[in-house]
């Protein structure tokens, strides 16, 4: 599981099956400390996350689709929480 931020949204018009009534969101990962890590990645949504949120992802394939309850689903990143603080205690 890692921090993101959701940076954009996406729109497919035609899309598998398993994805109808998902919502497509761009997300950027994140260092503790907020900056950008890595590349963009394409998840499935079915929290309900907006854009300039931070949030929880998972990046297995297997664990993704059964996070979203479509355990089969071809998902390689799924949002699995809204993060609303993070508190790092030294």
């Amino acid at each position: 599981m890692q921090l993101a931020r959701v940076v954009g949204t996406v729109v497919a018009t035609q899309k598998h099956r398993a994805f109808e009534g998902a919502k497509l969101l761009l997300v950027q990962p994140l260092t503790l400390d907020d900056k950008p890590r890595g590349t963009t990645l394409l998840a499935v949504d079915a929290l309900g996350a907006g854009v300039h949120e931070k949030v929880l992802v998972v990046m297995e394939g297997r664990a993704a689709g059964e996070a979203l309850g479509r355990a089969l689903a071809p998902v390689d990143a799924a949002v699995v929480g809204i993060v609303d603080t993070v508190d790092i205690t030294p």
